[in-house]
C-alpha cells in the first residue's frame, strides 16, 4: 500500500511528481492539508495539532493531538499510515519552510528506511530517497539533472552509475561535499552502498 503524507513545505506541481503512482492513503499533517487541492488529492485523515492551518478548511476526519507533544505532526501521520497497513510511504511538501523540520523529516525517512519502509520525499523539484546496504536506488532519468549523495554516516563502499562522474566502492565522510552536484547522463542511475546510511537527492525542473 502506497500512503503519501502532506507535508508543510513548499510544492511545485511538476510533470516528475504527476507522474508518481496514486496513492492508496492520504494523511495530511497539519498544515500539509494545503497541498491536497493542488495534488487533486482526497484526504482520508488530517492529523496534528492544527497550529498552522489557520482558515483552512478540509473535508476530512480529523485527528487532534496537543501542541505539546513528543512526536511531529508528520510522525503522527507515519504512525496513522503504518497502522493502516502502508509499507511506501512519500512525503509531499517535504522541502522549503523551517530547516528544523526539514532535516528531522530526512532523517526520519532514513529510519523508516531502515525498518523496511520504502520512502521518498518530495517537493515536486526536489527529491530525496535513503540509500541503505542492501537497498539500492536505481532511477530512470533525463540527463542534466543535478544528484547528490549526502552522507547521513560514514560510507563505504559507495557504487555510482549513469551520472557525470561515476564511483566504484568509493568510502565516503560523513557530511563529505565530494558526492554533491553530479549530473545524470539520462537512461539509469543507480546508487550502492556496502556500510552507512545516505540520502540520493535530485534537482528536476519545476
Amino acid at each position: 500500500m502506497i500512503a503519501w503524507i502532506l507535508v508543510g513545505g513548499r510544492l511545485e506541481v511538476t510533470p516528475a511528481l504527476k507522474g508518481l503512482p496514486r496513492p492508496d492513503l492520504v494523511v495530511a499533517a497539519d498544515g500539509g492539508a494545503r497541498h491536497a487541492a493542488a495534488l487533486g488529492a482526497e484526504v482520508d485523515v488530517w492529523v496534528g495539532d492544527f497550529d498552522s492551518s489557520a482558515g483552512l478548511t478540509l473535508d476530512a476526519p480529523r485527528e487532534v493531538h496537543p501542541t505539546a507533544k513528543d512526536e511531529t505532526d508528520a510522525e503522527l501521520a507515519v504512525r496513522i499510515a503504518r497502522e493502516r497497513g502502508a509499507a511506501e510511504l512519500v512525503f509531499v511538501g517535504a522541502f522549503g519552510g523551517r530547516f528544523d523540520h526539514t532535516a528531522a523529516l530526512m532523517l526520519g525517512g532514513v529510519r523508516l528506511a531502515r525498518g523496511g519502509v520504502r520512502v521518498t520525499l518530495s517537493s515536486g523539484d526536489e527529491w530525496a530517497w535513503p540509500l541503505l546496504p542492501g537497498a539500492p536506488v536505481n532511477l530512470d532519468l533525463p540527463a542534466s539533472l543535478t544528484l547528490s549523495v549526502i552522507a547521513c554516516t560514514g560510507l563505504r563502499g559507495l557504487s555510482l552509475d549513469g551520472v557525470r562522474w561515476p564511483l566504484s566502492g568509493a568510502d565516503v565522510p560523513l557530511g563529505s561535499g565530494w558526492t554533491v552536484s553530479n549530473e545524470t547522463l539520462g537512461g539509469a542511475v543507480s546508487a550502492q552502498v556496502d556500510a552507512g546510511h545516505a540520502l540520493v537527492t535530485l534537482l528536476t525542473p519545476a
